[in-house]
């Protein structure tokens, strides 16, 4: 008899399912493993420690990258992406872009967290995201070391994951916030200007009955394989209103006469950073045809 559970920890073809106030240590059946932490899944008992995911129940939302070679699944079920930046190490603006525009084809709403309030180098990174805050980002400051209990509000009745560049502090911010979780936590690596990768796996914990968190390990990029050359500007807000005016319906947005996207980036009503973002994504999905 078939029962069903949850994937509270994922470590590539092993999951751990939680169900009825229980866990099993559990492998899928055949070779798939296309699983994410937060499927929900149909389970076959072996014994008290074991189990056997026989399917995947449908989603609301995944997340995932994809790159020229594979695709990576980050979360299943989840409401709301909090992608944590910082100041120090030296954030990764494109990899925040990418990750807003794989919400966006997610249809999971974002909001950008920026950690370590008290880093002097903060105000100055905080003026940057004045631009996305205009665009309707959700923005929020915390110190993981504080407490971060302003984070809680924007937890609160949502499956939440945590998401961004190594050493960001996304495990300390599990930790602040579920002492219990003991999720792991590395220093950073002044020398590189890096995060040291801390957590390897996904994993799901319970805020309370209502609001879930998940905590996946440290992203250096994040591959938008999975979204076609067409459906890029729509994933931008500031360019949506332009969608359809350029003279050409195969538009890349580089060369050609009478772009509308370009001609807006000259009247200031899009930044030439988000543009040029655009374009790279727009040349990448072509070529990859």
């Amino acid at each position: 008899m078939k029962q069903q559970g949850q994937i509270i920890r994922s470590y590539g073809r092993r999951f751990i399912v939680e169900t009825a106030g229980r866990t099993y240590d559990c492998t899928s059946r055949g070779k798939r493993v296309d699983f994410a932490c937060g499927d929900f899944v149909q389970l076959s008992i072996i014994n008290d420690e074991q189990a056997v995911i026989e399917s995947v129940d449908e989603r609301s939302s995944l997340l995932y990258r994809q790159d020229d070679w594979r695709t990576k699944l980050i979360a299943a079920n989840v409401s709301r992406i909090i992608f944590v930046t910082a100041a120090v190490p030296s954030p990764n603006e494109e990899l925040l872009n990418r990750c807003l525009l794989a919400a966006e084809a997610a249809d999971i709403e974002p909001v950008i967290l920026v950690n370590k309030r008290d880093l002097p180098e903060t105000g100055a990174w905080l003026e940057k995201l004045q631009a996305y805050e205009k665009l309707g980002y959700k923005l929020a400051v915390v110190s993981a070391l504080d407490g971060a209990t302003e984070l809680r509000p924007l937890l609160q009745g949502h499956t939440s994951v945590l998401v961004g560049q190594s050493g960001m502090g996304k495990s300390t911010l599990t930790n602040a916030l579920l002492p219990e979780a003991a999720a792991r936590v590395g220093d950073i690596s002044v020398a590189l200007d890096s995060g040291k990768h801390t957590t390897t796996h996904a994993a799901l914990y319970h805020l309370d009955n209502e609001s879930h968190l998940i905590d996946s390990p440290g992203l250096q990029e994040f591959g938008l394989g999975h979204i076609g050359a067409t459906e890029l500007p729509a994933l931008f807000p500031e360019i949506r209103p332009y969608i359809g005016q350029c003279r050409f319906h195969n538009c890349s947005h580089r060369m050609e006469p009478s772009c509308a996207i370009k001609l807006a980036c000259d009247d200031g009503h899009i930044t030439p950073g988000r543009l040029a973002l655009l374009q790279k994504l727009v040349t990448h999905a072509q070529d990859a045809k």
